[in-house]
């Protein structure tokens, strides 16, 4: 199976890299970059190039297509030459996604009329004018079809397609190898909350004990009604090293070990 991300000129990193880290795990997959021609294509603030292996013209048939977002989708919107090469390739794809105003791009090619997805929030007013439905849900699938949100939602598009390819214990492994546990942005109240204080002492420092607390086990943000415990799959997988993983063994090799094993 082969998964072409789509790079241009000003694109934003985590829309492409994103998909990359989650969906990119995917056992026996080719994950390649393609652009209009090959080489390195900055990013949306010209401090970080990634490498095209591939021009569009060397990937036609993908099975998968992701296409990120970013400042430089603007001009791509009335450049016909891609724009066919999308329309040619999701004739082929099993699936085409996109991640941010990545979305604009596969709405202006004609693919998302009359389907509900989602966008950037200030780019979701724009995908009316190409028909399609627009909603403010994270991550969208309508049909072969699936849209993520700003930024940071391509990551939970990249698990939740894993989730439907792999297996959903495959997909809770990745989440849980990149140690991603989403949780919504930061609120006014949440920003102000105070340390919990004992009941006797309410003006005292926090006590140990209050101090104290368990995380929650994250969860794969688009498929929290089927989820098990993480800790669950970690029993239930060959994770390298013990339990108590000795303090001289670096944590990144370990989890660098397992990633490289998926």
């Amino acid at each position: 199976m082969q998964i072409a991300i789509v790079l241009f000129d000003r694109f934003t990193a985590l829309d492409a890299v994103g998909p990359y880290e989650t969906l990119g795990r995917l056992p026996d997959a080719e994950t390649v970059f393609v652009a209009e021609r090959t080489g390195p294509v900055r990013n949306d603030t010209g401090n970080l190039a990634l490498t095209a292996d591939r021009t569009f013209a060397d990937v036609t048939a993908p099975d998968i297509v992701v296409v990120p977002g970013g400042p430089g989708q603007e001009p791509l919107m009335e450049h016909e030459p891609f724009l066919d090469w999308l329309r040619e390739a999701d004739a082929h794809t099993t699936w085409t996604t996109s991640v941010c105003t990545g979305s604009l791009l596969l709405a202006a090619a004609g693919l998302l009329k009359g389907r509900r997805a989602t966008s950037h929030w200030l780019a979701l007013e724009e995908l009316p004018r190409f028909g399609a439905e627009p909603t403010g849900e994270r991550v969208v699938t309508d049909g072969k079809y699936v849209t993520a949100a700003g930024v940071s939602s391509g990551i939970d598009m990249g698990l939740t397609l894993l989730g439907r390819l792999a297996g959903h214990d495959h997909a809770q492994l990745v989440q849980l190898l990149t140690e991603y546990d989403p949780s919504r942005p930061t609120t006014r109240d949440h920003r102000r909350r105070r340390p919990r204080t004992s009941s006797n002492d309410s003006g005292s420092t926090p006590t140990a004990s209050s101090r104290r607390h368990t995380p929650a086990e994250p969860r794969l943000p688009a498929l929290q009604e089927r989820g098990d415990p993480l800790r669950g799959v970690a029993a239930r997988t060959r994770l390298p090293g013990p339990v108590g993983v000795p303090v001289r063994t670096p944590v990144g090799e370990l989890l660098g070990r397992r990633l490289r094993q998926l």
